[in-house]
């Protein structure tokens, strides 16, 4: 190389050198969120609303069922109670002595020649 190619290769150095050298400025980009992340996002939010609005449904209607089973139970216990009390009634009024008074009121009388044993 010749002493006028060295000369300008040096100069070039120098003032290279003396400038200022700025630091690449170094941006945050803040990440954006991309349509599909959108969309799964608001799918994903949807999916959670509808599964809370099912759990509370069927929890409505679990409760609802309860409810109606145990007026069923009520009703049930009310009339096995009357039941059982009509049962003692008809055995308290069907003895013997009773309805004998009973014909007796009304003016029956017992006849042995009309009456006929029944055997097992």
């Amino acid at each position: 190389m010749s002493n006028l190619a060295i000369k300008l290769e040096q100069q070039r150095q120098e003032q290279l050198n003396q400038s200022p050298k700025q630091e690449p400025v170094i941006r945050t980009r803040r990440a954006s969120i991309t349509p599909g992340e959108k969309f799964l996002i608001l799918l994903f939010v949807s999916l959670f609303v509808l599964g809370a609005i099912t759990i509370v449904a069927n929890s409505y209607n679990v409760y609802q069922a309860n409810m109606e089973i145990q007026k069923t139970e009520a009703k049930i216990q009310e009339q096995t109670k009357l039941n059982s009390d009509l049962h003692v009634q008809v055995e308290e009024l069907s003895t013997y002595d009773r309805i004998w008074e009973k014909a007796k009121e009304l003016g029956l009388t017992l006849d042995q020649n009309n009456v006929k044993s029944v055997q097992n």
